[in-house]
């Protein structure tokens, strides 16, 4: 804006009511002189005219490394909407859930306890609440003090995020030193403002601030031009819907410290609530006063007459007058701030009083939410008449600023009924804006997740956060799946079906519903048009897939509670661990992978530890909670889902190893010696005697693995009588057979079986080439050849056995699995070169290639004897080791092969000028330096002579080339470097790690080799108890009965029990109270710890000595006030009359005033 009427100030000539000189006016504004001489007083709205902002974009404080802000000349009667929009949208600030603009201040010094308040308090509030701050934004008083508290927020902060505290700056344009360095009708980015000095009287805009609205209503050097903006501009953003999923209005609040009573009036009018400083001013105290005074005198009854009404309000004027007299002894305008003061005193209920001495700067926040929560509770009585309505709204505010201390003391302290409906939208939104106490309190306090988990609303929570790397996962996926050129195996499913989206991993064949995606054309139409029914089911197990949503999204407390919430809890936590890990894979920034695998760990100890108090309970009933099956994950078990999260710290445990040894001995007992189980081999009759010691009753551990009754009678021996799955009976056998089946299909007898069978496969092979390698056909081969040829076939049957075991869905999968093990690749390694052999030695023309090929195949079928070290706890870890080392070889053999690669072509070139023998070439650059490390040096190139020639023409017919002499010192200086590199800097290296990585298995070698042996396990508990070649009598067997009669296998699934109903309800049930016990037991030992006893002590020590020193100071006050009235009625006596009233009990204001 801008003036355009001259109205000559009369205090001083020459100068304008607007504050600008004369010669500062346009021609128009100075042109009419007649009609401005009949203007007595300057109005902007009547003689200003609004332009185009010529002053827009962002600003640079010189000389500062501050960021940029944003800056704003704008008219006072600007729409509020296009600067919010502004703000919002073009400056990038996000809406705000509460407005706090700090009143107050001006030219006065902000006392030392106030600025105290504010840096630790409101800044902290702000944070909290994602609240936006408002003050004028100068370097003077509140909006300095303000700004300093921001700028040590920010440097104070661990991150950029923890950093988001939005302050603007509100101020009138014409009161902004050197702001014409602002102007520029095309926008400034950046606009250079310059700070040049800092005395009271220049008003510059502070660096700590984040945007500035400068208002313009054509004053020059004026105060209040911006008020009516800015209490336009709260209204409006007041009124704006934030948040995400629930629909609340911002809240405005204002804190004051000096201010205007006609602006506070105006913001009561509007039901928008104060909170007051006590002692930060002349306005603050009269406030006080005013409350504590006037509450103590009972207000006129309505059924009084008039006279009487009449009369108590005479007295009451009279009061606030003699107060205003006291605070403001030099304005003028007296009765016009009494009609404020108790237009103020009638929205009493918006103003909350700060007591330094009582609450303190740690509290400051929480009295302002207090504040707030107050207003918007008065609002809510006068705008709407159902109560539930109210405390919802209460609730929102409370969700939204991240309270929860507010929460439990004034909305969940027993007083309120909270229903289901009341908490759905709040639940909602402290999900998505990852809020774990508020789910908390909620389910605490009648939510039922049953009713609230739909499929509708778990998909939107799934679609809440688009940019997750799991929701870019799940979409890749589903595109996948649309895409008609891409072949996914549930592409042929019926219309209707569910799929499962694998989230534990390619090798684990095994998925997770987390949601039902309906497969056919029809059925996606209807879900794109919101059709389906399914929508609006209620999800079968709602804790396990709020617990997959929190734990996919990295929240670490949520999936923490969800999980204390959901059954299964040692599935589930290894589940967590397996989705972490592979997340942790996919993720590309550092400090969220690190942040996946530190969760993972936590829950694979959450693991161990339920685990560890169940088996502490009952063993029996632990062994089962290994090997159950659960629809949640997918049908997999506790073992698989640890040995897909590579869990190791889990499989150390005591009670996973018993198992796993129940397992490996059968029937018999895990003490027997090994010369017992050999003679047994050897000698099958000693099985029916007591060389060997089975485990005694009709409850073997063979049985378990293939029927679905669990290991525990104590527990299930009821069901066990009356179960209904008659598929399933195990036949009874004579004590002969049975006892023979006891020993012979017991995992270690196969193991032991396959072993020596092996020896004697190594030495018929090494034996055929060494002796009977004869030529090719007709002369050969030998019929013991023949006997090879079979038994290698038998290897190959035994191979497609175990590729249509792995558990794979389908055919790829199979074999993806299958080859993923590194042994499996080894076989497949060794059979294929067998096979190439074979072929090559029957034809006379390659006989002589055929022959090396079945020697390089001997030495990878002795290799694959390795395979049986795992079984060893000593030898086990070594694998594992020498794995490692292979993997350090091959980072020395890169440093390593360029040091050779630069000295090898150094010497050749240095020895030999011209040699045009590719082959010996290449072997004097990296053969012979390769030699020269195992202490292979050449002296007769160097020093000697020998037989050579310099001619070309013989060197090309192949003569040998002599060495050039002249450069032989340069030779021998590079290759002492060389030797000295090599031999002492390089190996040495190698040793280094060679010894880092052995002592970092060695450490635990105990928790690898417990991991290790489980797929050992696994491979010999579902191989036929027959070895290879006798193997193939197991394979025909199995063919008849899988094939031809069709007969489901017991051991296709490794150590899966599949439990229903009742007895699946008790074994969670049981689980579920040793996880309970556990929690509890850990939140004992928190509570005895020495720091919680600390702060236990500290605050029943701290509590009632500032009760009691509140209390004191009350009464002081009350005696010193009592005393004074007493004293004045005395004095009113003689004739003199009194100028105070008689006092109040007013809390602790005196001993504020004792303090200043």
């Amino acid at each position: 804006r801008v003036c355009t009427t001259f109205v000559e100030d009369a205090s001083s000539k020459g100068t304008c009511q607007c504050g600008a000189e004369q010669e500062l006016h346009g021609a128009i504004a100075t042109r009419d002189y007649f009609s401005s001489a009949m203007v007595c007083q300057w109005d902007s709205a009547l003689h200003t005219s609004e332009y185009p902002t010529d002053a827009f974009g962002e600003l640079k404080f010189a000389g500062t490394g501050h960021r940029h802000s944003h800056f704003i000349r704008l008219s006072c009667d600007t729409p509020s909407k296009i600067i919010y929009d502004l703000m919002t949208s073009d400056w990038g600030l996000s809406a705000p859930n509460l407005v706090l603009s700090v009143v107050g201040g001006g030219r006065e010094k902000v006392k030392g306890w106030v600025r105290e308040v504010l840096r630790q308090g409101l800044v902290r509030a702000a944070q909290s609440t994602g609240a936006w701050i408002m003050t004028s934004g100068l370097s003077e008083g509140v909006g300095r003090c303000v700004g300093e508290a921001v700028r040590d927020h920010r440097a104070a902060a661990s991150s950029p995020s923890h950093s988001k505290v939005v302050t603007l700056g509100v101020a009138p344009w014409g009161l902004v030193c050197n702001r014409q360095q602002l102007v520029n009708p095309k926008g400034s980015f950046p606009a250079r403002y310059y700070v040049q000095n800092t005395s009271q009287d220049s008003l510059y805009l502070d660096k700590n601030y984040q945007g500035f609205l400068l208002v313009d209503d054509g004053s020059v050097n004026r105060r209040g031009g911006e008020m009516r903006f800015l209490t336009n501009l709260e209204d409006y953003i007041s009124h704006q819907r934030t948040g995400i999923w629930v629909n609340y209005n911002t809240q405005l609040g204002h804190v004051s410290l000096t201010f205007h009573l006609q602006r506070m009036d105006a913001s009561l009018k509007k039901v928008t609530p104060w909170l007051v400083m006590d002692g930060s001013g002349p306005a603050a105290d009269l406030i006080t006063e005013l409350l504590s005074d006037l509450n103590s005198t009972s207000p006129p009854v309505h059924g009084e007459g008039s006279n009487t009404r009449e009369s108590s309000k005479a007295e009451l004027g009279d009061r606030v007058r003699e107060m205003i007299k006291r605070h403001f002894p030099f304005e003028k305008t007296v009765e016009e701030l009494v009609d404020q003061a108790l237009s103020i005193y009638q929205n009493r209920a918006l103003i909350t009083v700060f007591y330094d001495d009582q609450d303190g700067p740690d509290d400051f926040d929480t009295v302002i939410l207090k504040a707030l929560v107050k207003g918007k509770l008065i609002d809510t009585i006068f705008c709407v008449s159902s109560s539930a309505r109210e405390y919802t709204e209460e609730l929102k505010l409370a969700v939204a600023w991240n309270r929860v201390d507010i929460a439990n003391s004034e909305l969940f302290n027993g007083d309120i009924q909270w229903k289901y409906n009341d908490l759905e939208e709040s639940m909602t939104d402290a999900l998505v804006n990852n809020k774990p106490q508020f789910v908390r309190i909620f389910t605490e306090n009648g939510l039922n997740i049953l009713d609230y988990l739909t499929f509708e609303r778990l998909e939107s929570l799934y679609q809440s956060l688009p940019d997750t790397l799991v929701y870019t996962q799940l979409q890749t996926y589903l595109s996948e799946r649309k895409s008609p050129s891409t072949s996914h195996p549930n592409s042929n499913q019926s219309p209707g079906s569910k799929s499962r989206i694998p989230l534990l991993g390619s090798s684990s064949g095994h998925g997770v519903s987390l949601f039902e995606v309906r497969a056919g054309e029809e059925h996606v139409t209807k879900l794109l048009q919101g059709e389906c029914a399914y929508r609006y089911q209620k999800c079968t197990y709602p804790w396990t897939s709020l617990f997959i949503w929190a734990v996919l999204q990295n929240r670490s407390e949520m999936a923490i509670f969800f999980w204390e919430m959901a059954e299964e809890s040692v599935l589930s936590a290894l589940g967590a661990c397996k989705i972490l890990r592979e997340l942790s894979k996919l993720e590309d920034e550092a400090e969220t992978k690190q942040s996946m695998k530190d969760l993972a760990q936590k829950f694979e100890n959450l693991a161990h530890d339920v685990f560890s108090a169940c088996y502490q309970s009952s063993e029996e009933s632990a062994f089962t909670l290994l090997i159950r099956t659960s629809q949640r994950w997918g049908g997999v078990t506790c073992l698989q889902m640890a040995v897909e999260a590579d869990a190791r710290h889990f499989f150390s445990h005591d009670g996973v190893q018993n198992l796993l040894s129940r397992i490996w001995w059968g029937d018999m007992s895990s003490r027997t010696e090994v010369w017992r189980l050999v003679m047994s081999f050897f000698l099958p009759p000693l099985i029916y005697t007591n060389l060997i010691t089975f485990r005694l009753g009709t409850f073997s551990f063979s049985s378990v693995l293939s029927s679905p009754f669990p290991p525990c009678p104590k527990l299930f021996s009821p069901l066990q009588s009356h179960s209904d799955e008659s598929d399933h009976v195990i036949p009874k056998y004579p004590f002969i057979l049975h006892r023979w089946r006891q020993f012979w299909f017991a995992p270690v007898t196969s193991f032991l079986g396959n072993v020596l069978m092996y020896f004697l496969f190594l030495f018929l092979f090494s034996y055929t080439l060494l002796v009977e390698f004869k030529p090719p056909p007709p002369n050969g081969p030998a019929p013991i050849e023949y006997v090879l040829y079979f038994w290698v076939f038998t290897l190959v049957c035994e191979e497609i056995r175990q590729s249509y075991n792995v558990g794979g869905t389908s055919f790829s999968q199979s074999m993806k699995l299958y080859i993923s093990d590194w042994w499996n690749k080894c076989d497949l390694t060794a059979i294929i070169l067998f096979c190439l052999g074979l072929i090559c030695r029957m034809f006379p023309g390659s006989y002589e290639f055929g022959r090396p090929v079945l020697c390089v195949d001997y030495m990878v079928f002795a290799l694959r004897l390795i395979h049986i070290f795992a079984v060893h706890k000593q030898l086990g870890p070594k694998i594992i080791i020498v794995g490692k080392m292979v993997k350090d070889v091959f980072f020395f053999l890169f440093f390593l092969g360029v040091w050779l690669m630069a000295y090898g072509v150094a010497n050749q070139a240095l020895l030999y000028s011209y040699d045009p023998r590719p082959y010996w070439v290449f072997r004097r650059v990296f053969y012979r330096p390769y030699l020269h490390i195992y202490g292979q040096i050449p002296l007769d190139e160097l020093d000697g002579e020998k037989t050579c020639t310099n001619n070309v023409s013989l060197i090309q017919q192949g003569a040998e080339p002599c060495p050039q002499s002249e450069a032989n010192w340069l030779v021998l200086i590079l290759l002492s470097i060389y030797l000295l590199v090599t031999n002492v800097l390089l190996l040495n290296l190698l040793i280094a790690m060679f010894s880092y990585t052995f002592n970092k298995v060695q450490e635990n070698s105990d928790v690898y080799w417990k991991f290790q042996r489980y797929n050992l396990i696994v491979e010999y508990h579902s191989r036929p108890c027959l070895a290879p070649p006798l193997i193939i009598i197991s394979h025909l067997h199995l063919f008849i009965k899988r094939i031809i009669l069709k007969k489901p296998s017991l051991k296709i699934k490794h150590f899966m029990l599949e439990l229903h109903d009742m007895k699946a309800s008790r074994l969670n049930t049981w689980e579920s109270l040793q996880k309970e016990n556990l929690l509890s037991t850990r939140s004992k030992k928190l509570r005895d710890s020495d720091t919680e006893r600390l702060k236990r002590t500290s605050t029943k020590l701290v509590l009632p000595y500032s009760w009691n020193n509140t209390l004191l100071f009350s009464q002081l006050e009350y005696c010193s006030s009592s005393l004074c009235w007493i004293m004045e009625g005395l004095t009113q006596s003689n004739m003199i009359k009194s100028t105070h009233p008689r006092p109040a009990h007013r809390g602790a204001i005196f001993y504020l005033s004792l303090r200043k």
